[in-house]
């Protein structure tokens, strides 16, 4: 696991250095696997986030707009992963 709080909306941080897979929510799938995060399923219509590349470096991020899910890679040491669902 990861640690999550909620402000306005759930922040959840996953290190990229295990490997695992997140659900989101009951519409993403996230798998974290060799330093690198992919969104594995999603139940949106486009599957725009389910085809965009796997993440590991700072700033880059997996959209899902009809989810309203972010998933961001933030700097660290060990590369932490922000997820963020409204």
């Amino acid at each position: 696991g990861g640690s999550c709080h909620r402000r306005r909306r759930s922040v959840c941080t996953y290190s990229l250095a295990k490997d695992q897979t997140i659900e989101i929510q009951d519409g993403n799938r996230l798998r974290i696997q060799n330093g690198q995060a992919k969104m594995e399923w999603a139940d949106c219509p486009d599957q725009l986030c389910v085809h965009q590349k796997a993440i590991s470096r700072t700033g880059e991020s997996i959209i899902c707009l009809p989810n309203q899910v972010v998933v961001s890679v933030q700097g660290s040491k060990e590369g932490k992963l922000d997820g963020i669902v409204n």
